[in-house]
């Protein structure tokens, strides 16, 4: 036999000792460093205190058996990814049950040395991957937030000198140079944007989104981000249409103002976007006592969006065939802060009869 080069560690989950005794000695001849547990709980307690990299798990165990464990490991979202190789006897039941549980792998008993060592390595090689492929995944968000952090100072700056140029500070300018720094802060203001909110994509799928919940008034808000808007639907002479619903419904939901603002943001100026001609409505459906949802929808007369993108719209990097569409991320995020106020959105759509996109946010959190 060859000996294990790496310093795995194996956890031995059996009530009994001449089991553990006999799967011990044959991984420790291997060179894997192997820890044992006499029943489900003491397994679980090490499982949660001390990383392990393979369970070898006995299904039947008095107390918390090994479907049970199985079941316990897999709903611990907190644990990273841990093979479960599970040990059955002859006449044990199915371990079908075990494996639709999570389990990854089965042995039957009495285990023979090479087979128990083949399954052992398939399952740490499965382990490395997924290690693997993770640590990536990180690394790769952890470049793209920095990079993306580290674009906003020189863009940030040069938002400002623009400025600087646009109100005179640094000399008159003639109406050709005007509107070629109009054109230029125009462009980096949309890089800016479209960087901020590769950033916020990435916080959210890193785990590093943090929300700061308090009562928010929706209607106060949609009227702050249709003031604010209303430039743009002018330059386009384009209606927009608020209507906040009857003041005896609650129009107040536990969230984070910001991110509030950045959807409904993104969804009306989408709206003002896309649309050429006509109006968009932003209408407001207070909760009440038979539905604790403030539904809000955002209407718009545009040239509406095709079948066939209808079903990914809301996934990241999905751009649409409009001659307007942006970098794909914009109604991902929106998803993405919906979902973390335990909220649905939706879409609804025609071409040429222009879309509607409905939010509802749950009142209490």
């Amino acid at each position: 036999m060859s000996k294990s080069s790496n310093s795995d560690k194996i956890l031995v989950v059996d009530d009994s000792p001449d089991n553990v005794f006999l799967i011990k000695t044959i991984l420790e001849e291997e060179g894997y460093t192997v820890s044992t547990a006499e029943n489900g709980a003491s397994a679980l307690a090490q499982i949660e205190t001390s990383a392990c990299d393979l369970v070898l798990l006995d299904l039947m165990m008095p107390g918390i058996d090994g479907y049970e464990v199985t079941k316990r490991i897999r709903q611990n979202m907190a644990l990273p990814f841990i093979p479960i190789l599970l040990i059955t006897a002859h006449d044990s039941p199915n371990v079908a049950q075990g494996l639709d549980l999570g389990a990854d792998d089965f042995i039957r008993k009495p285990v023979t040395v090479d087979e128990l060592l083949a399954r052992v390595r398939s399952l740490l090689r499965l382990k490395h991957s997924i290690d693997e492929r993770d640590e990536i995944a990180r690394q790769r968000q952890d470049f793209v937030s920095r990079l993306t952090h580290d674009l906003r100072t020189p863009l940030v700056a040069a938002d400002r000198m623009l400025l600087l140029f646009q109100e005179g500070a640094l000399g008159n300018l003639s109406d050709q140079m005007q509107e070629v720094i109009e054109i230029m802060a125009r462009s980096n203001s949309n890089l800016l944007a479209m960087v901020n909110t590769l950033l916020e994509v990435y916080r959210f799928e890193a785990g590093r989104k943090t929300l700061a919940f308090q009562p928010v008034n929706v209607s106060q808000l949609l009227e702050e981000v249709s003031e604010e808007l209303s430039s743009l639907a002018a330059q386009k002479e384009l209606a927009v249409n608020l209507h906040l619903g009857e003041d005896s419904g609650i129009s107040k939901v536990m969230g984070d103002r910001l991110e509030l603002h950045r959807l409904f943001t993104n969804l009306i100026g989408n709206a003002i976007k896309f649309t050429d001609t006509g109006s968009v409505t932003i209408r407001i459906t207070p909760a009440t006592a038979s539905d604790e949802h403030i539904t809000v929808e955002v209407a718009d007369t545009g040239p509406g969006i095709p079948a066939e993108e209808q079903a990914t719209l809301f996934e990241r990097f999905r751009q649409g065939s409009h001659k307007s569409s942006g970098s794909g991320l914009g109604l991902y995020l929106s998803r993405r802060i919906v979902e973390a106020h335990q909220g649905t959105i939706l879409m609804n759509s025609e071409v040429g009869k222009g879309s509607v996109f409905t939010v509802r946010l749950p009142i209490k959190q």
